[in-house]
């Protein structure tokens, strides 16, 4: 395997899905999973057997633009003036041992800066969150042997998610009539989700040549937790928002596809591809009540990397093309209750920002 490779692959180790935290990106609540591609390092005798890779991932975005459906609200913005303003900073740093050609186990570690600003009786305010995110351990392995396999090769990955990040913090809430109120903080910035998850990856790679080839990650969390126990809202609900289950967080699924090409010219490695950020409506493990806002991002996501020895530097900026805030269970059951139509809206940012540094060790 040549040198572009093995290095295009160290620095994909952690640059998936980002984390990530689509990303479906926003107030649907999709977060950081260490980057923008979860591949490991391309099996190469000169990069396993005892080797560490060391991943330092930050990603940032604005969530401004309200959507129902793929429906824009331009109103908030230009008539309202009350949009939601979600800013995210978060900071993951990897950790990867390689044990051989075939075998390699990673441990995520999140921390997440987040601010939320809304407006309530006319005067705009401000929530915030910070500390440790959802820590995730995933365990790697190649499935065609590395020794044959030179062109491509496919690797798949079973990892578990910790509840380590706060689920339940509060922070001081604006009043229409200019008092505060303490209440827990809106979903989208909580630094975890609450519950223990499952991960599945496949991470495979085809090249046509030694400067040019093909890539595809796929990713899928499943939280077979139900409800986290956590209030929407310090307000109290009313009898309907009980009975839906849309007073208290839900505790969801979330998922990542990627694919693309890249392209080694000299020391850098240009990239184009899709990116898919979804947090379903439904889990595929377990009961999907309570207050979720799921929706996905489609995206076309550029990324650039610049190697040297054992250090690639790299920075990938996946742009919103089409944004969509599906309806929920909660929606799902009070339109059914009373026969009226209900979906509820999500902000969503035009782009997110990744850039990072992995080294071999």
């Amino acid at each position: 395997m040549n040198s572009f490779y093995k290095l295009l692959f160290l620095c994909c180790f952690y640059f998936l899905f980002t984390n990530s935290n689509v990303n479906a990106q926003g107030c649907v609540a999709i977060r950081s999973t260490g980057g923008v591609c979860t591949m490991g390092e391309h099996p190469d005798s000169s990069i396993n057997k005892g080797a560490w890779l060391f991943n330092s991932n930050t990603r940032y975005y604005k969530s401004f633009r309200h959507f129902i459906g793929k429906q824009e609200q331009f109103q908030r913005i230009d008539v309202l003036h009350n949009n939601v303003i979600n800013k995210v900073l978060s900071q993951d740093f990897g950790f990867t041992r390689i044990f051989n050609d075939r075998w390699s186990l990673a441990l995520d570690i999140p921390y997440v800066d987040n601010s939320r600003s809304q407006v309530a009786g006319g005067t705009r305010f401000s929530t915030h969150s910070f500390g440790l995110g959802d820590i995730r351990v995933t365990g790697y392995y190649w499935l065609f042997n590395p020794a044959t396999s030179h062109n491509g090769n496919i690797q798949v990955g079973l990892g578990a998610k910790f509840a380590t990040g706060a689920y339940n913090l509060q922070d001081y809430f604006l009043q229409a009539n200019g008092t505060k109120v303490l209440g827990p903080l809106d979903q989208s910035i909580q630094l975890g989700d609450g519950g223990t998850g499952v991960s599945l990856e496949i991470n495979a790679y085809y090249n046509l040549t030694h400067k040019f080839g093909f890539y595809g990650n796929f990713f899928y969390l499943a939280n077979p937790r139900d409800v986290n126990g956590t209030p929407r809202s310090a307000t109290p609900a009313n009898a309907l928002t009980v009975a839906t289950t849309g007073d208290i967080e839900s505790v969801p699924d979330q998922m990542l596809i990627r694919a693309g090409a890249s392209l080694a010219v000299k020391r850098f490695d240009f990239s184009l591809g899709f990116r898919d950020d979804c947090l379903p409506v439904h889990d595929l493990l377990g009961n999907s009540d309570g207050f979720r806002r799921p929706g996905y991002i489609l995206s076309a996501e550029p990324g650039i990397t610049y190697r040297f020895k054992n250090i690639a530097i790299y920075g990938f900026v996946p742009i919103a093309i089409i944004r969509d805030r599906t309806q929920s269970v909660p929606d799902i059951r009070t339109t059914n209750a009373t026969e009226v139509f209900t979906h509820g809206d999500a902000a969503f940012a035009d782009y997110v920002v990744n850039i990072g540094i992995t080294v071999k060790f």
